[in-house]
């Protein structure tokens, strides 16, 4: 390192300029030209596992992550946050977990060298936090369930040298039983009130307990995580979003979370977005539509650049790793968007729901030979008049939950006016169809 005399006191320096001689105090540079920034990459609702209607959708997951190892690579991301639902059961089959743990084995070598995930509440705690001593020892730090000790959800990162460099404050989904006790004689809002109490409770008291653990003569930014609904969260109708809490209002405000937090990096909803307008309190999204409700919705990563404790925000959108369309209306305008589609050599899946009745044969020789030849597959079929018929009461007492699926498939055979003689092969291959789901191993590949 070379040195210079400033004001009778010898500094390094660093040439800046055209010439030799134009030099600068180190000193004095501006901290982005001297210092590593650190970047954080939030990511959320994986669901490994999913599967779309009968499609597993395993290689899709696999293109994901290995295009998220290849960001991070890119843009020299040294920490990774996974804001919940890793997986998408409690029993994710093997190729899941096999996708997550070559995924994790990978990130280090791709330069990554922390990651923070906690669990969702569509993961199995014991699951997720089996491997943690040994994920530990390769500085990925799993939270899979609320703490015995609040301090194991504060989780400090620190440099080679042994610094500081961020403090996360890793809050996985917080059960009901987590942040509340049942008192006798409450009401249903008085249990909602106490809950969303105990959970902003809860980030109060993690929030102090990361300002304890900074250095104050080098304090690093602190960033909040956790699985939740907050209020005037956008999701969209068949998203597969489970409602954590029973009734609105016991959806959190997210104000009342992020005090005390450079930035809150939030998981559950699928759609990316913003916590009542506030750039530091986000949802990352799921990387992938989890059905056709969310297809067309641009999914992306966010990358947090930290100077000091300033962040600034990068989005990055996901390619689309197989296409989903929703084809609605009479079979003329479905037919004419199917013909559309296979002239751009489209491979989507195809939602379809058509508005005119037709029997079920008609309707599968129709795009039998419309889809021939191309790589289109349909993997649903919605006749939304059969369906108005068929789910009709039959009387003023009749509701929906009273039917099981036996009556269901009944009804369709009235519907369809299936002669009789017809009936018992497709009765007889509908409960074959209906015991293989039933009697299906959740580890099944």
């Amino acid at each position: 390192m070379n040195t210079k005399t400033f004001c009778g006191k010898t500094y390094p320096y660093s040439y800046a300029g055209k010439h030799q001689h134009d030099y600068i105090c180190i000193q004095c540079l501006p901290s982005k030209f001297m210092l590593h920034t650190m970047k954080i990459l939030h990511t959320s609702d994986w669901h490994l596992g999913r599967s779309l209607y009968v499609n597993k959708r395993y290689d899709e997951f696999d293109k994901f992550l290995k295009w998220l190892l290849e960001l991070i690579a890119h843009e020299k991301i040294d920490v990774l946050l996974v804001a919940g639902d890793i997986f998408d059961t409690t029993t994710p089959g093997n190729r899941a977990q096999e996708l997550y743990y070559n995924f994790l084995g990978q990130l280090s070598q791709k330069g990554c060298r922390h990651a923070v995930i906690i669990g969702g509440n569509h993961d199995s705690p014991s699951l997720l936090d089996a491997p943690k001593s040994l994920l530990n020892a390769l500085s990925i730090h799993v939270v899979g369930c609320k703490s015995e000790r609040m301090e194991d959800e504060v989780i400090v990162l620190k440099s080679k040298e042994g610094k500081n460099e961020a403090i996360v404050c890793a809050v996985p989904f917080l059960r009901d039983r987590d942040v509340r006790s049942a008192e006798a004689g409450e009401s249903p809002e008085d249990k909602a009130a106490n809950l969303v109490k105990g959970i902003a409770g809860h980030y109060s008291e993690i929030a102090a307990l990361a300002a304890q653990r900074q250095d104050v003569d080098h304090p690093v930014p602190v960033v909040g995580m956790g699985h939740l609904f907050t209020s005037k969260g956008r999701t969209s109708e068949g998203d597969g979003v489970r409602e954590l809490y029973i009734g609105t209002i016991a959806h959190v405000d997210g104000e009342s979370i992020s005090e005390g937090f450079d930035y809150v990096a939030l998981g559950h909803l699928h759609l990316a977005q913003l916590v009542g307008g506030n750039e530091r309190v986000r949802y990352a999204g799921a990387p992938i539509p989890m059905g056709f409700a969310e297809a067309g919705q641009t999914k992306k990563v966010i990358v947090i650049e930290f100077e000091d404790k300033n962040p600034i925000f990068t989005e990055h959108e996901i390619p689309v790793f197989q296409e989903l369309v929703g084809i609605y209306g009479d079979l003329e305008a479905i037919t004419s968007k199917i013909e559309a589609l296979k002239a751009d050599n489209s491979s989507a899946w195809l939602e379809i729901e058509i508005n005119t009745q037709f029997t079920a044969t008609d309707i599968s020789a129709h795009f039998e030979e419309l889809l021939r030849g191309s790589a289109l597959e349909i993997l649903r079929i919605k006749n939304r008049t059969l369906i108005n018929k068929t789910l009709t009461p039959l009387n003023e007492t009749e509701n929906l939950e009273a039917l099981d699926d036996a009556d269901v498939f009944v009804r369709c055979l009235n519907a369809y006016e299936i002669a009789e003689e017809d009936r018992p092969l497709l009765t007889e291959t509908y409960r074959e169809a209906i015991s293989l789901l039933q009697n299906a191993d959740p580890n099944d590949k």
